[in-house]
């Protein structure tokens, strides 16, 4: 069975499903099989009874870089620093924080420690893991750029060396180089699809350190996770993704508390995520709809689930997706927009807009 993405925020319209045959609303999909909620979401919290969530590469990606100090500490390795004191001043992290989160990124095996002459202290470097990321960033950077500017020039301009462009990368098809929207793809089920326990550590309520994002250098990066960053929000952006727009389906499909979810969509529609739109009164009922912006999240979403089903899937992806344009399975390739190549860090130069020095940061060297 194929599942047509659908059309949020816009005027519903219909399409057909190639595999069976039939004619829907975009806005209306069929749901992907799951087993059955196992307890009511309104009550599931008092009961003690677990919690189970959509197997997801999406969330595995952001079980790391939603935690604001690993991400931070991510993108300042991006840029050059492999020291603890230069992430330190780069940071101004708490030195028993910073020892945590370099452990816990080297356990995770985005970062290796290297010994360095005879000295005794090591350097964190990414690893080909950590390294990886770098697309997942790009993706959520130009998204920043588009949205969260408030008017003013992006931190900093990508150029690509291998083709000597200013570039603005965008989030294409592997198998036909096209750029990819969420109108355009059709998913189903993977063999890693299912629903697992929620894990006990998640938080339930907002992320305190949403603020911490912004810490440091600017960045586009931090803009757009400060948004999505939260696990809560990004989950009731994904069902909105997956065909979910009323309350009372993400409140099922989440297993979710009511005052958590009321928050999240709230602070969505308040960051121009979602809109409301009403469809009934007496009792008055709305239907969460993404708006342009909302859609736009779908290219940093799968570029998040291309590295999540590479490095955290055990080759068993969730979801599998087929773009509608080829007719091809897919995967997101992050490519620069000039040259169609894909995006490496290696490759990239950066004309920044701020001194690194400012902000007690490493590189990177501004080509201008």
């Amino acid at each position: 069975m194929c599942y047509t993405s659908p059309v949020l925020g816009a005027a519903d319209f219909a399409r057909p499903c190639n595999k069976i045959g039939l004619t829907m609303p975009a806005a209306a999909k069929v749901q992907a099989k799951r087993p059955p909620v196992r307890s009511d979401a309104k009550t599931a919290g008092r009961t003690g009874a677990v919690r189970r969530e959509r197997n997801c590469s999406v969330a595995r990606t952001l079980d790391i870089v939603s935690d604001a100090w690993a991400f931070l500490i991510i993108r300042e390795a991006f840029f050059g620093t492999q020291t603890f004191e230069a992430f330190r001043s780069a940071l101004g992290i708490p030195r028993a924080t910073l020892t945590g989160r370099l452990r816990k990124l080297t356990e995770l095996a985005i970062f290796r420690q290297v010994a360095t002459g005879t000295s005794q202290r090591k350097e964190y470097r990414l690893t080909r893991m950590g390294f990886d990321l770098y697309p997942s960033f790009i993706a959520l950077m130009q998204f920043g750029d588009r949205w969260l500017s408030e008017g003013k020039p992006p931190p900093l301009t990508l150029v690509h060396s291998k083709c000597g462009c200013d570039s603005h990368p965008l989030v294409s098809c592997s198998s036909c180089g096209q750029g990819v929207k969420a109108r355009d793809v059709q998913y189903r089920d993977g063999p890693g699809a299912g629903r697992h326990p929620a894990k006990n550590s998640r938080n339930t309520r907002r992320a305190s350190d949403g603020g911490r994002f912004q810490l440091g250098r600017p960045s586009s990066v931090s803009r757009a996770l400060q948004i999505i960053g939260d696990k809560w929000s990004f989950m009731v952006v994904r069902e909105a993704f997956f065909g979910n727009r009323r309350y009372d389906k993400i409140l099922t499909a989440l297993e979710i508390a009511p005052n958590i979810l009321t928050d999240r969509l709230s602070r969505l529609v308040a960051n121009g995520v979602f809109r409301r739109r009403q469809y009934q009164n007496s009792p008055d009922r709305y239907e969460y709809l993404l708006t342009d912006m909302g859609m736009d999240l779908y290219g940093p979403f799968i570029a998040m689930l291309q590295w999540g089903d590479r490095w955290l899937s055990k080759g068993k992806p969730p979801l599998l997706l087929k773009h509608l344009s080829c007719g091809s399975d897919f995967r997101a390739s992050v490519v620069c927009n000039r040259c169609n190549e894909p995006i490496v860090a290696a490759d990239m130069q950066y004309k920044l807009a701020y001194d690194p020095t400012a902000f007690g940061a490493l590189g990177p060297r501004s080509i201008t």
